[in-house]
């Protein structure tokens, strides 16, 4: 099997992440960082998820990857000015479904991608509206097992779904990784669709 692009370090350990760019035709190293997420006082969503990217693909950086693409990303749910975490139990996960049942969100994501000394970031936005939910619903869900360790406390590419009634921007955002913003950051550094293509032809081969 012929891989024309050296693997990425992917500072992560988000198996969606490492199947979208496994499927974007790219070999992936994963190396999970491990960085305080607590946002500081009066920090915006948008300025935490980018410093959460960039710290991510730092830590891997200082870990000796400097002459490798290192990738760090994260994604958070900002809702009425506020970022909404990882439900904890039950009843975290009611209380974020329920604030989220029947209006509009949006899906942040930071990527940073880092090599020889050089950064280039970007942050995806995408608006997502939910359905009504009830109790039953919620509760039905979370026996599922899909939304504990996911922020919103749901998953858009698993059962999650049936809420969803609509999203404007990237479905991939959502899902944890979007596709164009990441490709964009990789053609910076000299990775270009063709080659992404010419990866992902030699990988069915």
């Amino acid at each position: 099997m012929n891989h024309p692009i050296p693997p990425i370090v992917l500072a992560s350990a988000s198996p969606r992440r490492l199947q979208i760019l496994q499927l974007m035709g790219l070999q992936v190293d994963c190396h999970p960082a491990d960085i305080d997420e607590t946002p500081l006082p009066a920090e915006p969503p948008r300025q935490y998820v980018q410093r959460l990217a960039t710290g991510k693909a730092m830590v891997q950086v200082k870990q000796g990857f400097t002459d490798r693409l290192v990738l760090g990303a994260d994604t958070i749910i900002e809702h009425q000015g506020g970022i909404l975490g990882k439900p904890a139990n039950l009843a975290e996960s009611i209380e974020m479904l329920r604030g989220l049942s029947g209006s509009w969100h949006s899906v942040l994501t930071g990527v940073a991608l880092m090599k020889q000394g050089r950064v280039e970031t970007c942050l995806c936005e995408t608006a997502v509206k939910f359905t009504d939910l009830d109790d039953s619903d919620i509760e039905s869900y979370w026996a599922t097992g899909e939304p504990a360790g996911k922020a919103g406390s749901y998953a858009i590419q698993g059962a999650g779904a049936l809420f969803v009634q609509r999203i404007e921007g990237s479905y991939s955002n959502v899902v944890g990784l979007p596709v164009f913003e990441t490709a964009t950051l990789l053609s910076a550094f000299g990775v270009t669709t063709q080659g992404l293509l010419s990866a992902i032809a030699s990988s069915d081969e």
